[in-house]
């Protein structure tokens, strides 16, 4: 089941104390020799770029990777100390630590090789007619085989009624991004040209001749490209009222033809089905008609192709490394996997990731930490609702909704108020890791129809881990998300003064609601329903104002010869604005009477946007940067600096920027949303 595009992600954490003393900036992360007119990503962050070259094993290395290894660290910890002694059949410590020890045990791994998998493919070999392909898509669906399909379905929020669960379909078969496939400029053909050889390399690696494996990628693309070109692009997928149509079963079989979708469901336990959306109509017609008129050699290739894309990752170091060849040295210029002990403890965490949680918040969040979280979330929206108020565009009933959405938001903290219930999961280590994966996902398939089918919406449901360094923000419950896992420096510190904490972890908390009012969210009332809650006309001038930070930009130069996507990124720089208007704000208020000193040279305003463009630090592939460009809603941490800040008067007060420094925006050019 796939998880809907709608939740907003950015990744940043926590507040600062009145009487903490020191600066919190560290002067080493600088390179003072750069204008900050000219390159404020560099001045703030050339230094900590210099000091921290890429590793091998990452494509893109930056501030949030420097916590997330040191989580990754105490995670560890907590799971070897679990894997090292005997736990009770059954109980989370005994989960965690065998499978922990699966995934270690590189010696079984290879012994094994792809054995584990090439039952599966072997029953997909011997099927002789379509019908007997999808009775067997059927059966493995029960099964828990992992494998792509012509199209996702999945359970979540409706979001023109937010308090029900819906089963929506939407559009899927193929394997790699979508403009892979269907733009034909040299930099998408490589990547084109590369998945191809990559396809041909794992059927040899299960058996297949050189000869019967090219056949087999050749099916598998030409079908992929037929799907993709049917299917929407990104931009286009972030449009919630087009990717949302709602129809009673019985409708959806008349207008679906030519598939038993009740067998279908049925077999998943998906039962009385009375209503349902389709996300993209074109797609998933496109996908009946593949069915319909491929012969089914081709289509068995293609179902071949996804049972073993989906394994490579444990079937041995051979069918690990060409796997990490293509998707991590080609297309994002990584040169070498990560060590064994993260994959495994990332692996640990993707499948028991509340269990192991429930220990590293027991272990590492002290309960004033999130008692200081609550108290700037508090300040934080108090400063919104100023902004709100202060906006000459919009009118007084909009106004007052959206103080209405503001006082209705939903505010988790550190970690859930109630734990997942992993009882009924069985992780057998007599059995192969490829064998243990498929009773996970028959699991979590259970406990996902347990907790979400025919039950109205879970509003204390968590999408991240508690240990996760990222954060979010979901419409259809009007929430916003902190896990204790971001809770660290750059974003927090303890010891910092409240210009740092402001600048860093508050643009996060501030980013996160920004995103209850960006293009996406401000669709969206404070129930979490798909509703235009806005005067006439004053929709139409937030369009305007939106449309001024799209254009600015698509025209910024990623690569000499790749643009910046400002439609796909329009949200998460919404986001990135509204933070920064939000969080300078409230630290304003915060220190209007009890003014800060200058620290090192630096004004307390100055040290509020340093704070923040060091979050951004990172270095990054050129390979990376063009994937993530095609893929990624969030700009380049480079220009979330050099970027946004531009659009922010107070920054120019802050640092004297004039009409003579490069990075100068006019003010009538600037966004003037907030």
């Amino acid at each position: 089941m796939k998880a809907r595009h709608f939740i907003s992600m950015i990744a940043m954490a926590i507040s600062a104390s009145a009487s903490a003393q020191t600066m919190g900036i560290k002067l080493e992360n600088m390179d003072q020799t750069v204008k900050p007119g000219t390159d404020f990503y560099r001045y703030a962050c050339g230094g900590w770029m210099k000091n921290n070259p890429l590793k091998p094993e990452y494509a893109r290395f930056g501030s949030f990777n420097t916590v997330d290894e040191e989580n990754r660290k105490r995670i560890r910890e907590i799971i070897e100390e679990l894997a090292a002694k005997p736990q009770e059949h059954g109980s989370l410590g005994q989960k965690i630590g065998d499978l922990y020890a699966l995934r270690m045990d590189s010696v079984r791994q290879n012994k094994e090789g792809v054995t584990p998998v090439m039952s599966d493919l072997n029953r997909v070999a011997a099927v002789k007619t379509t019908q007997e392909l999808i009775a067997l898509i059927n059966q493995m669906n029960t099964e828990g085989v992992a494998f792509g399909e012509l199209w996702g379905a999945y359970i979540g929020a409706d979001m023109m009624s937010s308090n029900d669960n819906l089963l929506e379909i939407s559009q899927g078969g193929y394997s790699i991004d979508r403009d892979y496939y269907v733009k034909d400029d040299e930099a998408n053909q490589k990547i084109l040209k590369a998945y191809r050889e990559h396809i041909v390399k794992m059927f040899q690696l299960v058996g297949n001749t050189p000869d019967a494996a090219r056949k087999k990628m050749e099916n598998v693309v030409a079908l992929e490209i037929r799907m993709a070109k049917a299917g929407r692009d990104n931009v286009a997928l972030r449009d919630p009222a087009s990717n949302y149509h709602k129809m009673s079963f019985a409708d959806f079989i008349k207008e679906y033809k030519g598939f038993d979708w009740k067998t279908y469901f049925d077999t998943q336990g998906i039962t009385d089905i009375d209503n349902l959306s389709v996300g993209q109509p074109e797609a998933v017609k496109e996908a009946l008609a593949v069915l319909d008129d491929t012969p089914v050699e081709v289509l068995k290739d293609w179902m071949q192709w996804q049972i073993l894309d989906s394994a490579s990752g444990v079937l041995g170091d051979e069918m690990y490394e060409q796997s990490f060849d293509f998707y991590g040295r080609i297309m994002t210029g990584a040169q070498e996997p990560q060590p064994r002990w993260k994959r495994s403890v990332s692996a640990v965490n993707g499948v028991l990731g509340e269990a192991v949680g429930q220990l590293y918040v027991e272990k590492y969040f002290p309960p004033a930490n999130k008692a200081r979280m609550e108290q700037l979330i508090k300040n934080l929206q108090i400063a919104l609702g100023e902004r709100i108020d202060a906006q000459e565009w919009m009118s007084p009933a909009t106004k007052a909704a959206a103080h209405e959405k503001l006082d209705a938001f939903y505010v988790k903290v550190g970690y859930p108020n109630k734990w997942r219930d992993y009882s009924k999961m069985d992780i057998d280590p007599r059995k192969s890791l490829y064998e243990n994966l498929k009773e996970i996902r028959k699991w979590a398939h259970a406990d996902m129809l347990a907790r979400k089918w025919k039950k109205p919406v879970d509003r204390d449901e968590w999408y991240m881990n508690p240990q996760t360094v990222n954060a979010y923000y979901n419409p259809t419950t009007n929430e916003i998300c902190f896990p204790a896992g971001i809770l660290q420096y750059p974003f927090f510190d303890m010891e910092a003064d409240d210009a740092f904490n402001y600048g860093a972890i508050g643009v996060v908390i501030g980013h996160e609601m920004s995103h209850g009012f960006d293009d996406q969210g401000r669709q969206f009332d404070k129930d979490g329903n798909f509703r235009d809650w806005w005067a006439e006309g004053d929709g139409d001038k937030y369009n305007q104002r939106a449309q001024v930070i799209k254009d600015f930009f698509s025209a910024i130069k990623v690569l000499p010869d790749l643009n910046a996507n400002g439609d796909l990124c329009c949200g998460e720089n919404l986001g990135d604005h509204g933070g920064l208007k939000f969080a300078y704000a409230a630290f304003k208020n915060a220190t209007k009477d009890h003014p800060l000193p200058v620290k090192d040279g630096f004004t307390p305003e100055q040290r509020f946007f340093l704070a923040y463009a060091s979050v951004w630090a990172q270095n990054i592939t050129e390979a990376e940067m063009r994937r993530l460009t095609t893929i990624d809603p969030h700009s380049l941490g480079e220009w979330r600096v050099n970027g946004a800040l531009p659009l922010v008067d107070a920054w120019y007060d802050a640092f004297g920027i004039t009409e003579k420094d490069p990075l100068f925006v006019p003010k009538d050019k600037r966004v003037k949303i907030w």
